[in-house]
């Protein structure tokens, strides 16, 4: 959903600008609440209408870490009746004991499954519930610590009431899965595109972390004439359709910036492109690289203006409160996923600033379907990225560290991004006369990450039933681009088994059996060979790829039924325990998430854009948005 103005002005801020570093209420557990059972999770790492489809945006949470612990890490419970405060002594010191054996079962421990992340033990000693207190667990809680959380049940019907415990962990309620779907759904958005130019729908949902969430998303359908872009089927016009998924990062304000004017400025670039060409008496259509070459302009132009042009304009107006207002968009960054649609040529390109990623689905011969990548993620770790970088810095030993830009941030392209962008004297002037942080000792010769953004084209087939999945690395960090593409896949074949005949469903066709898997095509190609990271979450979690039967179908929106899957799909506990941490504890677990689906084909053409309800979140404004 939009962000509202108020919203977009809020001063809470970063104070790392490192890429994905760890950052980021529920009353809490009075004594008269006895949890039991407690199960532990650990981490260890920081990290619509015809004319435009307004842009749109929503926030709330992104990235996390580590591996999930099997073993139990509790003996006896947490709290117990206020009138018996021995027994909480005894149960922390327990857990206590039992946090140090779990410790050490962690690195013995080399097959963690997700299945086992929640297995309660029993407990044992003086602390252990009676059969009727333990008739009345009839509610979930969990317990944050810095480098983990546990679960447990809460016994009792008192409502949480302590912030913290003496030790500092926060104590949450956990949500009931009741209210994980609807916080799941509470941003989810689809649209049902009538223009008959094989787009049919949309569906977008978005899934905070940090708060404010960093993410963003801007959707619009610009109508161009025949007098700007020569259509083959002399038809009067045809249709640009954008889509694009904005990853901020150290703070939200690049990537509000980018869904404010990122597609403006890139369809003003195509637009004078376009008309250049129909003065060209040999060709009225442009050239594929003079395409290209009009994206990259639009995408560079804003940097530009986010970057340089701001510093102008602070040092004219020399004002404090000039500068806090201009410069921000400069001192957090942002990368920009951006998929722009020619209905006359049926082309997509994908241009990818970052590592966000999008992956296109298509149905194969055998009825299953095929998943390719569309973009690349570009960070220090990929290969080809980081040799760019050092011939374009020789005998700069440490442009490359770790696997992070001068070892700080990850992305080797994004927007914003200033303190990799500006020289240092700039930099200096900026923190003497404004504020800001001293240069990095490793800036030599900036800028060390580009705007630019690296673009693939693929010619779409609507009638083999071709969708795009476009996500920020929150999702793919959870997914490979198999699962994904299957999990839609799965999604449709439920779709058209559970009400084809709705006329808003027409498009939707059972190319397949219900069969069990995902309908997927595998594919044994190494994915880092091709640029992009290994679902790092899978790893940490000790999830086998091939253990399909976590999946679950139980959304109407495709976009949030992946989101769904990505936290525990069938695993009621993992969702539920996810999406009750708190920012920033659930830095440390999940990122915040953005999805959207793009959905091709023949549909309707009553030329309009309209909300699809059955799949967007019941309080959403669609006058914001239409």
């Amino acid at each position: 959903m939009r962000r509202a103005t108020v919203q977009a002005f809020r001063t809470a801020r970063r104070a790392s600008f490192h890429r994905k570093l760890g950052r980021g209420r529920y009353g809490p557990v009075s004594s008269s609440n006895l949890v039991q059972g407690l199960r532990s999770i650990s981490s260890g790492r920081e990290h619509g209408r015809l004319s435009p489809l307004a842009s749109s945006s929503s926030m709330y949470f992104r990235n996390f870490s580590l591996a999930l612990i099997s073993t139990v890490v509790l003996s006896g419970a947490w709290y117990s009746y206020r009138d018996n405060p021995s027994i909480l002594e005894r149960g922390l010191h327990d857990r206590a004991n039992a946090s140090t054996s779990a410790s050490s079962a962690q690195h013995s421990n080399s097959e963690l499954t997700a299945s086992n992340v929640f297995s309660t033990a029993p407990s044992s000693g003086p602390s252990k519930a009676t059969a009727d207190e333990a008739a009345l667990a009839t509610r979930r809680a969990v317990v944050v610590e810095p480098d983990q959380f546990y679960t447990g049940s809460i016994v009792g019907d008192e409502p949480l009431s302590k912030e913290t415990d003496d030790a500092g962990r926060k104590l949450l309620e956990m949500l009931t899965p009741d209210q994980a779907t609807q916080k799941l759904r509470r941003n989810e958005e689809s649209y049902l595109v009538g223009r008959g130019r094989g787009v049919v729908r949309y569906d977008v949902v978005q899934i905070p972390s940090n708060d404010p969430i960093e993410d963003d998303h801007a959707e619009k359908i610009v109508e161009v004439p025949q007098t700007v872009a020569a259509t083959e089927d002399g038809s009067a016009s045809s249709d640009w359709m954008f889509w694009g998924v904005f990853d901020g990062h150290s703070g939200w304000t690049t990537s509000a910036k980018l869904r404010q004017v990122l597609i403006s400025f890139v369809a003003r670039e195509l637009n004078a492109t376009y008309k250049s060409a129909l003065t060209n008496p040999a060709s009225s259509v442009p050239s594929p690289e003079s395409i290209d070459t009009a994206i990259k302009k639009g995408f560079l132009k804003l940097d530009h203006e986010i970057i340089h042009e701001s510093v102008e304009k602070v040092m004219k107006a020399n004002a404090k409160r000039v500068a806090a207002e201009l410069l921000a968009p400069a001192l957090s960054g942002s990368c920009a996923l951006l998929s722009f649609y020619d209905s006359r040529s049926k082309l997509l390109r994908v241009a990818c600033t970052g590592d966000s990623r999008a992956v296109l689905g298509r149905r194969g011969a055998s009825g299953k379907w095929t998943a390719t990548p569309l973009s690349v993620d570009q960070t220090g770790s990929n290969e080809e990225e980081a040799a760019r970088l050092r011939r374009e810095h020789p005998g700069e030993e440490y442009v490359v560290r770790n696997g992070r830009i001068l070892g700080g941030l990850e992305p080797s392209r994004a927007f914003g991004d200033s303190f990799y962008k500006w020289t240092k004297e700039t930099q200096e002037r900026i923190k003497m006369s404004f504020f800001g942080r001293t240069p990095s000792q490793l800036l030599r010769t900036p800028p060390y990450v580009t705007a630019e953004p690296v673009i693939t084209t693929t010619r779409i087939e609507p009638e083999k039933g071709d969708f795009v999945v476009m996500a920020t690395d929150g999702l793919w960090e959870m997914l490979s681009n198999e699962e994904v593409v299957g999990l839609v896949g799965q999604w449709l074949e439920h779709q058209a088994q559970n009400g084809n005949a709705n006329k808003n469903k027409s498009w939707i066709k059972s190319w397949f059996s219900a069969e069990k898997g995902l309908p997927i095509e595998k594919d044994d190609t190494d994915a880092s060979k091709s640029g992009q990271r290994a679902p790092v979450r899978q790893r940490q979690w000790g999830v086998s790829p091939s253990q399909d039967d976590r999946f679950t179908v139980e959304d109407k929106n495709a976009a949030t039924h992946l989101v769904r899957n990505a936290l525990g799909g069938k695993d009621k506990d993992m969702v539920c325990a996810l999406l009750t941490l708190p920012s920033p504890y659930s830095r440390r677990y999940r990122d915040d998430l953005t999805v959207e689906v793009i959905f091709f084909g023949e549909g309707d053409k009553s030329g309009n854009v309209v909300l699809n309800e059955e799949a967007s979140a019941s309080t959403f404004d669609t006058k914001s948005k239409l």
